[in-house]
């Protein structure tokens, strides 16, 4: 995503983007529901997966199970002035700024205000804390203010933390005994999120209105900072970023303006509609119960606080007739379409962290929908050289640890979009004397694999694939082989072919 930030380009692939579905059918009636995990950060309704197909051509009788336990030292709050602005008596209750519930699927719960950057927000040029209402610092402001995980970079600390979840979830299901029996149901209704009444006791009432972004958006967060002079707790307005906001998109209604408050608003996003609606109305909310385990898929990202009072609400409402008891409620959060933070009331009043409120929506077609992306150019190669050439090739020998790397003429990886979605862009491949063959050990799924796409002008390009050798390897003869497409105009039409390289054969040794 980039954090709206025009200097953070993508240039490669890390991993791959998994989509994990979960098929979950009553045998003792046509009741089904399917839970679906994917590696994006905000769905779509229109989006269809695959995974989905795959999962029902491979239903089979299991059993669930539940457990629970603490993950350490893999996240904090990274809105902690407005969390105490929740009841002291409220906040007792819990041990923790942030806990959630996971399953086995590690899917997204309530994580609006969690943060994996363990080490807090520092001043990047100073080294001192910044971690106060403003997340300002006293040189340089807000833009100096960054937090940062537990490693030396984000590939580290992705490590750590993914490595602190799998060992807790291997412990779970080993030591897991409760398993979760009875019906399966499921609700899924389409919600007006702009025209709701909500009844707070016999006396009082609320109304929802049309969704806006404050001034608190455009600071950012501690994770990635926002431009400019904004500020996050921000619960005033600018005159100078008002008036270039009545200009360019027009001022907001004294409706919205009045029910949004005391956010000040940047982006009437409701009330802007060309070239097409900037933000979802309609949305669908579900709950799903196996037995007495109830997922609230919920559209957008609810904090630690108002999180917890969503599952307490559920449950209380699941118990209260009587048909189920101990019911466990876990969120599922950014659901089916994304609709940005949903907080508490009192977190509402600090207006921090992106924090904005939160009959079947418009489809629109493919034809209607808008590209930011443009034609990526015919690719082209050097004189005397073809697309899979190696242009820097690998040292003859290298010790676990060691990075080997190599680069290729290539062509645009978005070329090898719709045809990789079973492939993959490289492999590290090892020489089995035994057999005569080369065996795949490592693709582009591999957490020790890195491509790096390096665009130049006018269609020319190269990849670099790094191998950064683990030290569980296994010694022996190695090569590095890198697949893609390139692309050309025939008739005016795009033409993509497939090309391959190698890299020359190298040891690991000791």
């Amino acid at each position: 995503m980039g954090y709206a930030n025009p200097e953070q380009t993508a240039a490669g692939l890390h991993t791959r983007l998994y989509s994990r579905a979960f098929i979950v059918a009553d045998p003792s009636s046509s009741k089904r529901v399917v839970f679906v995990t994917a590696d994006i950060g905000m769905v779509s309704q229109k989006l269809r997966l695959e995974s989905i197909d795959i999962a029902h051509n491979n239903m089979k009788a299991g059993r669930i199970f539940i457990n629970k336990g603490e993950v350490e030292g893999s996240n904090i709050n990274r809105s902690p002035y407005s969390y105490l602005q929740n009841p002291q008596g409220e906040r007792a209750r819990y041990p923790m700024e942030i806990r959630g519930p996971f399953v086995a699927a590690f899917a997204s719960s309530n994580l609006g205000d969690v943060s994996s950057n363990t080490m807090g927000p520092h001043c990047v040029n100073t080294g001192e804390t910044c971690n106060n209402p403003d997340s300002t610092c006293p040189v340089g402001g807000p833009s100096m203010c960054m937090s940062a995980g537990p490693g030396k970079d984000m590939f580290e600390s992705t490590a750590i933390i993914g490595q602190h979840i799998y060992n807790k979830a291997k412990e779970l299901s080993r030591t897991a005994t409760r398993e979760i029996k009875g019906p399966v149901n499921f609700a899924h209704q389409w919600v007006n999120m702009t025209s709701v009444t909500v009844e707070f006791n016999s006396t009082h009432s609320g109304h929802t209105c049309k969704p806006a972004l404050g001034y608190s958006f455009a600071a950012g967060t501690t994770d990635g900072v926002g431009a400019f002079n904004f500020t996050q707790g921000t619960i005033e307005g600018d005159p100078f970023w008002d008036a270039i906001r009545d200009m360019l998109l027009g001022e907001p209604s004294n409706e919205t303006q009045d029910c949004h408050h005391p956010k000040p608003i940047l982006f009437s996003t409701g009330e802007m509609t060309k070239p097409l609606p900037w933000h979802p109305e309609i949305v669908d909310v579900q709950i799903l119960t196996l037995g007495t385990l109830a997922i609230a898929a919920v559209p957008g990202e609810f904090t630690t606080m108002s999180g917890r009072r969503l599952r307490e609400a559920v449950k209380h409402e699941l118990e209260s007739t009587g048909s189920l008891k101990n019911v466990d409620v876990v969120v599922s959060g950014l659901c089916n379409v994304y609709t940005h933070y949903i907080t508490t009331y009192e977190e509402y009043q600090d207006s921090v962290d992106q924090l904005p409120k939160g009959p079947e929506p418009p489809n629109f077609s493919d034809k209607q929908l808008i590209s930011l992306l443009f034609p990526n150019p015919v690719d082209k190669t050097l004189a005397n050289t073809s697309f899979g050439d190696v242009l820097i090739d690998v040292q003859g020998s290298y010790r676990p640890g060691d990075i080997a790397e190599v680069t290729f003429v290539s062509g645009n990886p978005r070329n090898s979009v719709a045809s990789m979605a079973g492939g993959t862009f490289l492999t590290v491949e090892k020489y089995e004397n035994d057999t005569g063959n080369w065996i795949v050990m490592y693709n582009d799924a591999s957490w020790d694999t890195r491509l790096y796409w390096n665009k130049a002008r006018n269609g020319y390009s190269n990849v670099t694939v790094a191998w950064h050798i683990p030290h569980t390897a296994e010694l022996g003869m190695y090569k590095v082989r890198h697949f893609g497409h390139f692309k050309t105009l025939k008739f005016l039409k795009p033409v993509f072919t497939p090309y391959e390289g190698s890299s020359s054969p190298f040891e690991v040794r000791k």
